[in-house]
């Protein structure tokens, strides 16, 4: 039978999602509630009325991630090309206007005037959590990563810092720090050059039947967490009622985090600074509509499975190595 370039981008994508299927069921529960693997997706809603900008869920998110944050080896081995440059925050880890390996989340605030009145909102900025993210899908080390619960992540135990999570994500989210990882102990010279760090939703206390941190420390109840499908309902709800504008709902494909607006996004997105570290508010559309970009995340995963499984052992046995 003769295969054309779409017949065999379907067989594809029907593959994968038979190894999916596979390893985790997808479906809803009794509530339409949306579940991966026997754990319902959680998403935010971000009413930013609401928000005074006092800066409590950024120090609620240094305080409880600081674990997590990296202790660079100094000093750095030199790289080759001469072109690839150290990222190094760490005598700057008191940055917090904008996204670092040592802050995960910071307070953008846009003024200016819409509708003929003044205006000036305050918006938390971190990792959106999309539904189908790139950075996940296209991660070449399968270090990237989204869990049952919607929450996507980064593993700093095998992640070698090549920021190609960083250049998939619409908004730049991801940044790097050099001299931690595993690189270090590869091709100190050659590979990647650090680790990729963003909010990873607090997993480790929803995990353990918390909230994130942010979203428990807001005095103003600027943010909800829940259930996908409610928070979806509640923040559409919200934007109808307050004559709002809704984003994250259909922005990359859908997101797990929700912003609702008393002024339009495209203006907040004039208001805003931006630049590295600094991500945009404009429209994003679904990249994964396009074949071309489905047939990278479809034939890239199983080749990214593969180099996840390498390295987890390569780290065992620089682990072993180091302890003797």
């Amino acid at each position: 039978m003769r295969m054309n370039r779409r017949s065999f981008l379907a067989a594809g994508l029907a593959a994968a999602a038979g190894s999916v299927a596979g390893k985790a069921q997808a479906g809803e529960t009794g509530s339409g509630q949306a579940v991966v693997g026997g754990e319902v997706v959680l998403a935010t809603l971000l009413d930013l009325s609401k928000c005074i900008g006092c800066g409590a869920c950024v120090e609620a998110c240094r305080e409880a991630n600081a674990h997590k944050y990296p202790e660079p080896v100094k000093p750095f081995p030199k790289m080759y090309p001469a072109k690839v440059k150290a990222a190094d925050w760490s005598d700057k880890r008191d940055v917090d206007d904008r996204l670092t390996p040592y802050n995960w989340l910071f307070i953008q605030t846009a003024s200016g005037t819409y509708d003929g009145e003044p205006f000036e909102l305050n918006i938390p900025r971190r990792c959106l959590h999309c539904q189908n993210p790139p950075c996940a899908n296209l991660c070449p080390w399968g270090a990237a990563s989204k869990d049952g619960r919607g929450i996507v992540s980064i593993n700093d135990e095998i992640c070698l810092g090549g920021s190609k999570c960083k250049s998939v994500c619409p908004w730049h989210i991801p940044e790097r720090q050099t001299g931690v990882g595993l690189y270090l102990k590869l091709a100190p010279s050659l590979a990647g050059n650090g680790v990729m760090y963003k909010c990873d939703r607090c997993k480790d206390r929803i995990a353990a039947g918390g909230i994130p941190a942010c979203v428990e420390a807001c005095p103003e109840g600027v943010q909800t967490i829940g259930p996908r499908d409610e928070i979806l309902a509640q923040a559409r709800k919200l934007a109808e009622e307050t004559g709002g504008f809704l984003y994250g709902d259909t922005e990359n494909g859908g997101t797990n985090t929700f912003y609702v607006s008393p002024v339009p996004f495209d203006v907040l997105n004039q208001a805003v600074e931006k630049g590295p570290g600094k991500p945009h508010l404009a429209s994003v559309a679904n990249p994964f509509t396009t074949e071309d970009t489905l047939a990278r995340a479809v034939y890239a995963a199983p080749l990214a499975g593969l180099a996840a499984g390498v390295l987890h052992l390569v780290r065992g046995a620089t682990s072993e190595d180091g302890n003797e």
